[in-house]
């Protein structure tokens, strides 16, 4: 892609007619309007994702890319009802959920552990208090990928193992069983 100098760049859209104009120009495939988008955009896109699939550098970037895929293939109805970059970071969540619904419906699935065997730990509280801190990021990214992801899908997305279940066509009580395998494990290396 071509860099254009920084004085050239055309500010933010201040208004929603500048908005309205800046996605027509993108319509028309105007290569200085695509660069800018992709400037304008990337780094708020990349830190919504990163902030939710995290430590996972590759899924990061591969939903970063089906987000602006999205958003170049939706641009035509782009309506205007918000700005650009909420639009964009709604485009973001709901492939974030289609990552976690994906990794979880090919995941494989132990139905034999009770969800009440195992009683939920104190971890609950270090993800919704600590969800930063470099110690549960590491501990997540030692987890199973399905074990990450539904954490991450039920604490950091703050979706309930029914909503879950739901979206990777599993019973709430499936799901509980793997969110309490999950907290085990979590629990376990976590105190390690």
């Amino acid at each position: 892609m071509e860099l254009i100098p920084v004085n050239q760049i055309r500010p933010i859209a201040a208004t929603a007619e500048d908005e309205r104009e800046f996605v027509q120009a993108l319509l028309r495939k105007d290569r200085k309007a695509t660069a800018e988008f992709v400037d304008r955009f990337a780094g708020a896109v990349h830190s919504f994702v990163h902030w939710r699939l995290s430590p996972s550098a590759q899924q990061v970037e591969d939903v970063v890319q089906e987000v602006f895929l999205e958003a170049w293939r939706n641009l035509p109805r782009y309506r205007g009802d918000s700005n650009l970059k909420a639009w964009l970071l709604g485009i973001a969540r709901h492939k974030v959920q289609d990552h976690f619904r994906g990794a979880l419906r090919h995941a494989e699935w132990d139905e034999s552990v009770e969800a009440s065997q195992v009683a939920p730990p104190a971890v609950e509280n270090e993800l919704m208090y600590r969800e930063r801190s470099e110690r549960v990021q590491a501990v997540l990214a030692e987890l199973p990928e399905q074990y990450r992801v539904v954490l991450l899908w039920r604490y950091w997305e703050s979706q309930s193992a029914a909503s879950i279940g739901a979206a990777i066509g599993k019973t709430e009580k499936a799901v509980e069983r793997l969110l309490a395998r999950a907290r085990a494990q979590f629990r376990a290396r976590y105190g390690a």
